[in-house]
């Protein structure tokens, strides 16, 4: 059968070519433009001439396909209405979902593909009640947390030929192979803002609303730009500090009055304000048969958090609670709540309020 393998330029998706390649199944390559705009922060020219260069190497045809459209409408919308709703989301999960394992699976089923492969660091663990979600091996590059919203059936379809694999192990294959981007330094943050300054790209979309800085005494001590350009438990860039009446010690996001459009200020890592028992999430995506009983599991309330312990309560309309038994620090609307049985991921659920 044929596998097309989503091809991003880089050593990870390469690799993963590589090895399907070597197992004897018949590969094809992908590249997906996801993102229109051409600039000096934009890679995609050069990812693009990557991604042929490996093609060329393993001796396979590469596609390539424009998705930017659909991106906007289901990715880059969602991302400027919940910062302008004063919250930090997360586009990877999306992104997955509504275009990786979305519009783009459904392109490699025209192309005569019957499963779509990609270099994430994730297992997928076939069952005799089905498949399952599972952590990547390589505890640093565990990737199962972006792929928890994936329906079962786009899970179906899926292979994460990396997923028993360490990182190290992958640009060892890749060099040997002689792969042309087995050191090509990995992408970092948001696909579509790339290295440019976060602030300046937000700045295109969004209209800066300053309003005050207060503490959580209520005393005012400096100016915001806009609260879309902050997050919970961030250091820095408040511009405050040398206060009369206040200790030399950091201060910190501690919460967001979107009603009032203020921001409050807390000095300590761990003040107070900055750590929460527990959150209320939803709508739930599971990866099991919905949960109607409370149960004990563990969560990361974002990407390379540690597992945390916490108590499960399914509430109204397929939404949960979370209880923690050791208060989490700076707990933030937007990212997302991802549930573990161990190694299995359960599903998930965007974090609403506190």
């Amino acid at each position: 059968m044929k596998i097309i393998v989503g091809l991003s330029g880089g050593v990870d998706s390469a690799v993963a070519a590589l090895l399907l390649c070597r197992a004897g199944h018949e590969v094809e390559g992908l590249f997906m433009a996801n993102w229109a705009e051409d600039d000096s922060y934009c890679t995609i020219a050069n990812d693009f001439q990557d991604a042929r260069a490996v093609c060329r190497e393993l001796g396979i045809a590469l596609h390539r396909v424009d998705f930017s459209d659909a991106y906007r409408q289901r990715v880059f919308d969602y991302f400027l209405s919940e910062y302008h709703a004063g919250r930090t989301p997360n586009p990877d999960v999306l992104c997955n979902r509504e275009i990786k394992f979305g519009v783009c699976l459904d392109h490699v089923r025209r192309l005569g593909g019957a499963f779509f492969a990609t270099g994430h660091y994730a297992r997928r663990i076939e069952t005799a009640t089905g498949v399952e979600l599972h952590k990547g091996l390589d505890r640093d590059k565990d990737q199962s947390y972006f792929l928890h919203a994936l329906e079962l059936a786009q899970l179906e379809a899926a292979r994460f030929p990396l997923g028993e694999l360490c990182k190290s192990e992958v640009r060892g294959l890749a060099r040997a192979a002689g792969l042309p981007v087995f050191d090509k330094p990995d992408s970092t943050g948001i696909c579509f803002i790339g290295e440019r300054p976060f602030r300046e790209f937000l700045a295109q979309y969004l209209q800066d609303k300053p309003g005050p800085i207060e503490t959580a005494e209520g005393r005012r001590i400096g100016t915001h730009r806009g609260l879309h350009l902050y997050t919970l438990g961030q250091r820095g860039g408040l511009e405050i500090g040398g206060l009369a009446g206040h200790a030399e010690a950091p201060w910190y996001v501690g919460r967001k009055d979107l009603a009032r459009n203020a921001l409050i200020a807390v000095q300590g890592h761990d003040h107070p304000l900055l750590l929460s028992s527990g959150l209320h999430a939803g709508p739930a995506h599971w990866l099991l048969p919905s949960p109607q009983n409370p149960f004990d599991c563990s969560v990361k309330l974002r990407y390379r958090q540690a597992d945390q312990p916490c108590r499960v309560i399914p509430t109204a309309n397929d939404r949960f609670d979370l209880e923690f038994p050791q208060p989490q620090r700076a707990v933030t609307p937007g990212q997302f709540a991802v549930l573990y049985a161990g190694e299995r991921c359960l599903g998930g659920a965007v974090i609403e309020s506190l």
